[in-house]
């Protein structure tokens, strides 16, 4: 069966930038429409100051190519195609070129703000391999250096020299104060989004391993099913034949006993073998449906030893979830046989559900004495159990998460030492019928 979409996912809106490519050219993109802005305001400032004769047509022209630019990689962005590093390389050279026209036609070597040439250096260091970054090196370079050849045909005049001066100290304080701006801010988000795609692909890879994991284990079950199915049926139909005879020929009840629990064990034997093989939950032939909260609950509730205990605190109406019916039911059961099992005789066992954004949340609490730090960070691994013998296998609680992790959600427990143990499932919100028919 296919698996939703990760509770990661629902709770965060659409990335844009899922990829490596495509964060770094959705930090570019935020660079260009601050480096946009700050040219607008500069060549406001100046022409309004009248220090230079400004060319406002070309200057205009090409912030009009560098919106256009931007706008494009917009586009691009929700297209949705990967983003290859060449590319990057060719819209940062871009970024140069343009930024070289800009320089030229309001000062030339002598405008403070060509120390935004490092800007773009220290951008392709953080997000291109070398080769490209010692390109965007040479390039911002040879365009500094191009600006010098090309002032004696500048095309501008300067309105009073001595305030000019001025005005470029004051502008070299303001141009390294963006330039470190920006590249600390470029830098944190672009190291942030990379860090959170890292965790989510570790999270995925986990979730491979488990599965990895529970593939061999539902192997391995099978094989000792097969393997072990003859001797431990000839010794249940021993068992049971022996139980008769002893019975007639008057045998004491201890010796009975013996015998009727090797007979349980051997049930017990074929239990765990079966549960082994369940795969967890992925039934033959069971198909992902949208299940009501209330019939998943009461499936899984039915014929549950104890019931009585279990007291529904808040369960809404209206809430679906998606997945296979009898395997989300068997999860739940086991998670209220554990809490069952671990509280006092008699105590009630909570049971809450709501909904919280685009998911179903579902707790059950327990009145029992809680576990330890160091239990707690165990509970669910495969064949760990603080049960009595014959009570556990230590495979219900991993087979439960497993299933609900497939689906897209989590299964958490939070305990203390004598505050009882709350778990907590997880799972993104099904379609009500109503929802189905209005898409």
């Amino acid at each position: 069966m296919s698996a939703p979409r990760s509770t990661s996912e629902i709770d965060r809106a659409p990335d844009l930038a899922s990829e490596p490519g495509r964060i770094k050219l959705a930090s570019l993109v935020r660079v260009h429409w601050i480096a946009i802005l700050g040219a607008s305001v500069a060549i406001a400032l100046v022409e309004g100051a009248g220090l230079l004769e400004l060319p406002l047509l070309p200057l205009g022209g090409l912030l009009g190519i560098a919106v256009a630019e931007n706008l494009a990689l917009v586009a691009w962005l929700r297209r949705g195609p990967e983003v290859p590093d060449g590319f990057l390389a060719g819209v940062m050279l871009f970024d140069t070129a343009v930024l070289t026209g800009l320089l030229h036609l309001s000062g030339g070597h002598f405008n403070p703000f060509s120390t935004l040439y490092l800007v773009n250096v220290a951008l392709a260091a953080v997000l291109l391999p070398p080769r490209w970054s010692w390109t965007q090196a040479a390039a911002g370079v040879i365009a500094f250096g191009a600006l010098f050849p090309l002032q004696r045909w500048a095309p501008f005049g300067v309105q009073d020299h001595e305030a000019m001066m001025g005005v470029h100290l004051y502008g070299m304080l303001v141009a390294v104060a963006i330039a470190a701006f920006v590249i600390v801010l470029i830098v944190q988000r672009v190291t942030r989004a990379l860090g959170e795609r890292e965790a989510e692909l570790t999270r995925e890879r986990d979730l491979a391993e488990q599965r990895a994991r529970l593939a061999a284990l539902g192997t391995l079950a099978a094989g000792a099913a097969h393997e072990l199915a003859t001797p431990l049926g000839a010794i249940a139909i021993a068992s049971r034949e022996l139980d008769r005879e002893l019975s007639r020929a008057g045998v004491g009840e201890s010796a009975l006993g013996d015998l009727r629990l090797i007979r349980s064990q051997v049930e017990r034997c074929k239990g765990i073998l079966q549960q082994m093989s369940a795969r967890a939950g992925e039934n033959a032939g069971e198909a992902m449906v949208e299940l009501p909260l209330e019939r998943w609950i009461e499936g899984a509730l039915e014929g549950l030893p104890g019931r009585e205990q279990v007291a529904p605190v808040a369960i809404p109406h209206g809430l679906w979830v998606l997945g296979p019916a009898r395997a989300l039911e068997r999860a739940l059961r086991v998670i209220l046989v554990n809490a069952l099992q671990a509280s006092p005789g008699g105590s009630e066992v909570s049971l809450e559900a709501r909904r919280s954004g685009a998911v179903v949340v579902l707790e059950v609490r327990d009145r029992g004495a809680g576990m330890s730090p160091a239990v707690l960070a165990r509970a669910g691994e495969p064949f760990f159990t603080t049960k009595e013998p014959g009570l556990g296998s230590g495979l219900g609680l991993y087979l439960a998460r497993t299933l609900v992790e497939q689906l897209g959600g989590r299964l958490e427990l939070s305990s203390r030492p004598g505050a009882g143990t709350t778990a907590r499932i997880t799972l993104p919100a099904g379609k009500t019928p109503a929802e189905e028919a209005g898409r």
